[in-house]
């Protein structure tokens, strides 16, 4: 499953969440995949995509950066899924 993570720095927290990203990199936990990161420039906000099959995952990296940063996560589907789902949700009804 695709989970999208928005993310925006709490106020004064940007030298400390700067800090950190650079130090240690921001890894996923054990048993999710960084699919890809991206940052808004000039702005304290950005997103990513992490594959897993384990949500618990999703959280814990959420909780690592929760002093520091606000977090907004949506489980996310491809075209090549939502389109059938989509269909079958239309023929139930």
């Amino acid at each position: 499953m695709l989970y999208m993570m928005e993310w925006k720095i709490k106020p004064g927290c940007f030298e400390k969440a700067h800090s950190k990203f650079h130090e240690a990199g921001a890894p996923m936990p054990e048993g999710s995949r960084l699919v890809g990161r991206w940052h808004a420039p000039g702005s304290v906000n950005g997103w990513l995509v992490v594959e897993t099959d384990n949500p618990e995952t999703v959280y814990i990296h959420a909780a690592e950066w929760g002093e520091l940063i606000e977090w907004d996560t949506t489980p996310v589907f491809p075209d090549e899924q939502a389109g059938p789902a989509s269909l079958a949700a239309r023929e139930r009804g």
